[in-house]
Order: structure tokens, then C-alpha cells, then sequence
């Protein structure tokens, strides 16, 4: 398969894929009054992300992608996500089940966004960044679905959500695992070597794309997360009403759009410059939200919509600029 091809069955599938990561988020409204939790944003979104970070870490402690096909990797995690997501819609609930479920679905998450990240990887061995770029950008767009789901009728069943993002999650691994050969730059490693952590701690491109992307990390999943509750604080726009679920697809997913831009510009103006502009004017909208004490309502959207493209278009570039100068080591590196 050509490069093009893969790329393409690839952006679709992590599309169709991380449509779970935020399906949650979207029925937060119907479950707070369910459980009769309120002020559960916080807790459900951090369930996913620990659920991701410790999934993440034991695919690579245990180098699962590289032990295995990748592309049977990317199936097998979106068919055990789905799974888990599909449970909050088909048993009796409790804040403790939800929490866990949540867990686990960002647990297999980790298999779908960082490992179709590697297969991508493994038909680029140049012009990565723009790849990248649409790669994480179908992120930013499946992240975002779940809330048009919401917007389409404000009398829906909650539960369409996870059965809708179950479904397609299902249908995005089967695209590459069945469609999506292992490519051409596809190496196995079968152990973790634990000796390059004291070395890659020490390459200062490394350490500092790293501590930007922690801190690019915490502030795309806080926005996301309270964008529903955004539009209710600053524009009165109820979370459980249509304008709320459509105007916050819109605003996350417009991400997509700066994340392919991000990537394309990157080859041209540098990783790190591109990432530093997005951080700056990220970081610039978050404070004018802290000082600004109300915002006029036709102002409010377009606002919104420019934070949206600005806090996700240096996440492509972060990985780009930790590869400047390559990760090479020799006996004679300290």
C-alpha cells in the first residue's frame, strides 16, 4: 500500500477511533442527574487521562506495538474500548462503575492514538510533520463528535452517544487492521531498554518538547473538557441545549483545521516556532477569560473559535521538535 492510501485509512480510523475519548464529557448533563452527582467534569475527564497515561506507559514498558502488528494493536485496543464505553449505556450505573469504565476506555485509547501515530510513522520516513498534522487533527475532530451526537435533538436518549462512538470506534479499527498493512519502515523491538532513559534525559530538544507538551497536554484537556460550561458561564447557552452541543463541536473541532495547518507549516517555519506562536496565543486567550468579567455574546463565539484553533495547533509539532536533532546515541554520547 502507498503512503497516501495508509494515511488516509489511518486519519479516518483515528477519527472514528478517539470519538470515545470525550463521550463521556458530552453526556455529563444526563448522568450528573442520574447519579445525582453534580460537578462531574473533572472526575470523568480525569478518569480518562489516567486511564491513558497508564495504558501509554505499560504498551511501551512492554513494547506491545512493536512485539506485535501494529495495526492488530490499533483493532484489538478500539474493539476493547468500545467495549468498556458501551457498558455505561447498557447496565445500572454508579459513580464508581462510570469512573472505571471511563478508566479503562482512555487505557485503550492507548492503543489507538499513539499506535496509529507509529504505523503512520512507519510509511513516512520524511515529510512526517504534515502527517502528523492530519493524523492529530482527526483526533480534535473525533474528540469533538460526540458533541455534535448531542447537539442533533435536545429530547435524544444520552445513551445514542456511546452506542454511536462504540460502533464507529469498532468500524475505525477494522479499517486498519484489515486495510492497513504494517509498513515498509516497520522495525520489532521485543524488549523495553530501560539504559536509554538516563540518556534520553539528557537531550535538551527532548527535555524541552517534553515539558512544553506536559504543559500543552493540561491546557487542550481543560479547555475541551469546559467548553460546554464556557459557553453556559460566558454566553448563558444551557449545557444540555442544542446551541451548546453544536457550538462546542464547532469549537473543538475546528482544531482539526489548525492541527493540518500546524503540520504543514511546520516544514516550512520550524516545529518550535509554530508551537511557541500556539502556546503564546493559547495562553493569551485563557487571560483575557480571567480578566475580562463578562464578554458580548456576538463576540463571544468567534473568541472561542480562534481559542479552539490555537490551543491544539502545536500538538503535531511537539513530536517533531523532540526528533531535531535525532534520537542517536553512541558509547562516546554522555
Amino acid at each position: 500500500m502507498n503512503p497516501r492510501s495508509a494515511l488516509i485509512l489511518i486519519v479516518i480510523a483515528q477519527f472514528l477511533g478517539t470519538s470515545l475519548w470525550f463521550a463521556g464529557n458530552a453526556a455529563i448533563p444526563q448522568i450528573s442527574l442520574l447519579l445525582d452527582l453534580p460537578n462531574l467534569t473533572a472526575w470523568i475527564t480525569s478518569a480518562v487521562q489516567l486511564g491513558f497515561i497508564s495504558g501509554t506507559l505499560i504498551f511501551a514498558i512492554f513494547s506491545v506495538p512493536d512485539r506485535y502488528s501494529p495495526r492488530f494493536v490499533f483493532l484489538i485496543s478500539a474493539c476493547l474500548a468500545a467495549f468498556f464505553n458501551l457498558l455505561i449505556a447498557v447496565i445500572p450505573l454508579s459513580f464508581g462503575l462510570v469512573l472505571t469504565f471511563r478508566f479503562m476506555v482512555g487505557f485503550f485509547l492507548a492503543g489507538i492514538y499513539p499506535v496509529g501515530m507509529k504505523i503512520a510513522s512507519d510509511y513516512f520516513e520524511k515529510g512526517l510533520g504534515a502527517a502528523l498534522g492530519f493524523l492529530v487533527g482527526a483526533l480534535v475532530l473525533g474528540t469533538a463528535f460526540p458533541h455534535l451526537i448531542r447537539a442533533l435533538d435536545v429530547n435524544y436518549d444520552w445513551k445514542l452517544i456511546f452506542w454511536i462512538t462504540s460502533g464507529i470506534a469498532i468500524l475505525g479499527g477494522l479499517l486498519v487492521g484489515l486495510f492497513v498493512p504494517d509498513g515498509p519502515f516497520c522495525k520489532k523491538n521485543l524488549q523495553f531498554d530501560w539504559a536509554l532513559l538516563p540518556k534520553l534525559s539528557k537531550i535538551p530538544a527532548l527535555k524541552s518538547a517534553a515539558s512544553g507538551y506536559f504543559g500543552h497536554m493540561w491546557e487542550l484537556y481543560t479547555f475541551w473538557a469546559f467548553v460546554p460550561t464556557l459557553l453556559w458561564a460566558l454566553g448563558n447557552y444551557e449545557t444540555t441545549g442544542f446551541e451548546n452541543g453544536l457550538y462546542s463541536f464547532l469549537i473543538i473541532g475546528v482544531g482539526a483545521i489548525s492541527c493540518a495547518i500546524g503540520g504543514l507549516l511546520a516544514n516550512k517555519f520550524g516545529s518550535k516556532n509554530i508551537a511557541l506562536i500556539s502556546l503564546f496565543g493559547s495562553g493569551l486567550c485563557c487571560l483575557l477569560v480571567l480578566l475580562i468579567p463578562s464578554f458580548p455574546k456576538g463576540f463571544l463565539l468567534p473568541f472561542l473559535l480562534i481559542w479552539g484553533m490555537l490551543v491544539t495547533a502545536d500538538s503535531p509539532n511537539f513530536p517533531l521538535w523532540s526528533r531535531k536533532p535525532p534520537l542517536q546515541f553512541t558509547e562516546e554520547q554522555p
